[in-house]
């Protein structure tokens, strides 16, 4: 293996870092520009009890606010377009400090400028050769797509076999990367977004840890 390739969020830092910085971003901007109070405590509730995808309507609804879809287009870009505080993970710092000479990549799916945010704040152009966001090719080539696992092969100008890929959502992370020769490791964390999703074989991983510390017995 040449090159060390990983996910972004829940693989390199924690997603709900991100969520809790977006939500505060709204709750000011709420306040500063609409008077609207209490945004952060039930966007915060919601989302501890595991609603995804239409917390900003359902906050609306519980405060007690008409829904309105020019308000909440509003919410949606304050919350994309914040600059977010963010820190990997400890085991994050150490994998990366340790396997620079992997030529280390990135391939990372979700909107492209919150994408792009994210890595600025983590600081990771400094220590990631090739960042590949699968947004600037569309929607439909978000990883399970070929298309950003084929582009990191032509970057790094290798086949399959060289690449490891490291990765915490079995949906979609590991079987195109398998089916073109990577080794894939599932980044399967106690606390983890995806650590009770159960799938079939051909989206399993070659290897299952539960800590980056873990890459030291397989790299």
């Amino acid at each position: 293996m040449k090159f060390l390739i990983f996910d972004l969020d829940d693989t390199l830092f924690s997603e709900k870092e991100f969520v809790l910085s977006g939500f505060q971003a709204v709750e000011k901007w709420l306040s500063d520009s609409c008077q609207i109070s209490g945004f952060y405590e039930v966007a915060l509730n919601l989302f501890e009890s595991g609603v995804r995808g239409n917390t900003f309507n359902l906050t609306l609804l519980k405060l007690g606010i008409a829904e309105d879809k020019s308000l909440i287009q509003n919410m949606i870009e304050v919350y994309r377009n914040h600059k977010p505080r963010l820190h990997l993970h400890e085991d994050a710092q150490w994998s990366i400090k340790r396997y620079q000479d992997k030529s280390l990549g990135l391939i990372t799916d979700g909107f492209l400028q919150v994408q792009k945010n994210k890595v600025e704040a983590l600081g990771l152009n400094t220590y990631l050769e090739n960042i590949i966001y699968t947004d600037t090719y569309g929607r439909k080539n978000w990883k399970p797509s070929p298309l950003p696992y084929l582009e990191m092969m032509r970057m790094k100008d290798c086949p399959g076999s060289d690449l490891t890929y490291v990765g915490d959502n079995p949906k979609k992370d590991f079987i195109t990367a398998r089916q073109l020769g990577w080794q894939t490791v599932h980044l399967c964390r106690p606390d983890g977004e995806y650590s009770g999703v159960s799938v079939d074989k051909t989206h399993q991983a070659d290897v299952q840890i539960e800590s980056l510390y873990e890459l030291s017995k397989l790299l």
